[in-house]
């Protein structure tokens, strides 16, 4: 039985495409093993969102030739559709696949195992309009799956290099949507992410169809589906009929990531982001007047070229006032091949970490009081696993739908089912709890009774 191995670099996308090629490898007969032991075929899933994806990418590709130099070595993912002449110039790389046509994967293989020639098999991305077909039955992971719903983007930002790496903006036909959404709750998980290399751009590029619909769809179809989380999702895609489907809903949690980059005008417009600040201001507000207790979170860059203090202040002040309750902050890093890489007035680092610093700190300080509001209430949580921090203590953590992290006394049988869990102590990075009940078996009795 001839076994593969796999190392994913990058985000979550990359990480439910590696299942997916799982999954191919599986109907052949491979045996899967870990990325460090001997196998027969490694795949490598490369990232490429900065260059120091491009260069942990090529260290682990190395580790994989060195750890079998017999092996076929198969490298895929984002690096590999920007920069195939490149992998291949690293002695003992056999086989490279872009971000599409993954399911020749395997025809690859055996024609490189016959004919033993390098095969560089990827294509030009931004000729493709349709959505490549990968199925996920199953992950790894057994509280919460991730379903992809979109590929490809078309914004074009100025500090990003995506839209070369996964060409423009294809959404997955929602039939093929709802169907794997039914599969992955039979499968029992209670919570979807839907995911996307820009998420909320779902439907985009179809007549008559959009997110919002979807989202509604999945709702009224998929039997048993009890939380649904959207992964991202732009400001100028928060429209209103996507508040009034989170509004309505009953499945959809209380938490939305809507990225920032920047919370002053002039530098969003450097970066060539599609909203202004009063915009994105607006969209927030009616949002939490339609959910109450909504969490937001945002990525923001720090140091963008060009970037003054009296800017940087204007996102620190935005972000203090609209009370994100978290956020991921990045010092920008230069893309090579992006506009902004070629910028004047690139930020010195030592400016840039100190604001990172400032911000971090005021992130962390907003998420304690985010996460104080809650302090005495009873939230639903889906225990994931073992406390990591004490893994002996018979403390468990998980998420409750509005992305609190509570670490609270749980038992094994409980991971991956919804738990009524009381917020004893709000804190940051998390919060302490006490288990009140199942809820799985709470329905089951009253179903009894009745």
């Amino acid at each position: 039985m001839s076994t593969v191995a796999f190392h994913t670099l990058g985000c979550k996308v990359n990480h439910y495409e590696t299942e997916a090629i799982w999954q191919l490898f599986k109907q052949q007969g491979y045996e899967r093993v870990d990325f460090e032991a001997i196998a027969d075929v490694y795949v490598i899933n490369t990232c490429t969102v900065t260059n120091t994806g491009d260069k942990k990418s090529r260290q682990v590709i190395r580790r994989a030739i060195r750890k079998n130099p017999d092996a076929v070595i198969c490298v895929t993912g984002c690096y590999a559709q920007t920069s195939p002449a490149e992998i291949l110039a690293i002695p003992g790389v056999d086989i490279v696949v872009g971000t599409q046509d993954r399911v020749k994967m395997l025809e690859h293989i055996e024609q490189y195992k016959k004919e033993r020639q390098p095969i560089n098999a990827v294509g030009n991305i931004m000729k493709n309009r349709v959505y490549e077909e990968l199925d996920v039955p199953a992950f790894t992971d057994r509280t919460r799956a991730s379903l992809k719903i979109q590929e490809g983007c078309n914004n074009f930002c100025t500090f990003c290099i995506i839209p070369w790496a996964r060409g423009l903006m294809r959404s997955r036909d929602p039939k093929e949507v709802i169907r794997q959404a039914q599969q992955l709750v039979d499968a029992g998980y209670k919570e979807i992410v839907l995911t996307g290399i820009h998420t909320g751009g779902y439907g985009e590029d179809m007549k008559d169809y959009n997110l919002a619909k979807l989202l509604r769809d999945l709702e009224a179809q998929v039997k048993g589906l009890k939380r649904l989380r959207i992964s991202s999702i732009e400001a100028s895609q928060i429209t209103d009929e996507v508040i009034e489907v989170l509004d309505k809903s009953e499945v959809i949690v209380r938490h939305l990531h809507i990225p920032l980059q920047s919370g002053s005008n002039t530098v969003l417009k450097r970066m060539r982001r599609k909203y202004t600040m009063e915009f994105f201001a607006e969209r927030i507000n009616r949002l939490k007047e339609a959910l109450p207790g909504l969490a937001v979170t945002s990525d923001v860059i720090v140091g963008f070229p060009g970037e003054t203090e009296e800017e940087f202040m204007e996102t620190y002040n935005f972000v203090k006032e609209h009370k994100f309750s978290e956020l991921h902050v990045f010092p920008y890093s230069k893309r090579t091949g992006t506009p902004a890489a070629r910028m004047e007035n690139q930020i010195d680092e030592e400016v840039k970490n100190e604001r990172v610093h400032r911000l971090i700190a005021l992130s962390d300080q907003l998420a304690k009081e985010y996460a104080s509001q809650f302090e005495g209430q009873v939230l639903e949580v889906i225990p994931e696993e073992r406390y990591k921090e004490a893994p002996e203590s018979g403390l468990y953590e998980g998420y409750t739908d509005n992305y609190l992290k509570l670490v609270f006394p749980a038992s094994e049988d409980m991971v991956g089912k919804i738990v009524k869990v009381k917020i004893t102590k709000a804190g940051y990075p998390y919060n302490e709890g006490q288990f009140v009940k199942v809820l799985d078996e709470i329905h089951e009795q009253e179903k009894a009774v009745i």
